[in-house]
């Protein structure tokens, strides 16, 4: 299963890549909503979502009661958000090859407090809290982007940029 996970990861990565690499950081500040993340958060926290493995394969549990998230240091350049990008990837890959089938299978809680969140199989927090929340975080910075009228770079194939 980790093999699966590591070609999923390293291929939407090098799309994850090509967009925060677009990023651009006189823009930083920039939100298109007050209820919106900045540019700089949105897309710092794009780059760190693949460290969340770490809390994933070392902890068995989190309580959110107890711990507080931690969001990284904001990136100052675009060329720290790559690097930051970069690492994030590195680290989960490392962890991911040394991560056996019965450990992704062991059952994964978040909770705050008494409450339980979710109880899930690691895969399944991995998938879902990592790379899913990914995905969708680089959805949104693709429309913050193109709102700043930033040329999208394709994901899945040509963006409409890439075709005109």
């Amino acid at each position: 299963m980790n093999q699966a996970l590591i070609s999923e990861l390293q291929m939407e990565a090098a799309s994850t890549f090509k967009i925060l690499e677009r990023v651009p950081a006189d823009k930083f500040d920039w939100a298109p909503h007050e209820k919106s993340m900045n540019l700089c958060r949105l897309s710092t926290h794009i780059a760190d979502l693949p460290n969340w493995a770490e809390r994933i394969f070392k902890l068995d549990e989190v309580d959110l009661a107890v711990t507080k998230y931690q969001p990284p240091t904001q990136a100052t350049t675009t060329e720290e958000l790559l690097d930051i990008h970069k690492k994030a990837v590195e680290n989960c890959v490392s962890l991911l090859k040394e991560t056996s089938d019965a450990k992704l299978m062991e059952i994964w809680t978040l909770r705050t407090g008494d409450q339980i969140m979710l109880q899930l199989p690691r895969v399944a927090v991995l998938r879902s809290m990592c790379f899913s929340h990914l995905y969708h975080h680089r959805g949104q910075l693709s429309v913050f982007l193109r709102l700043l009228d930033v040329k999208i770079p394709g994901m899945y194939g040509p963006s409409a940029d890439e075709l005109i």
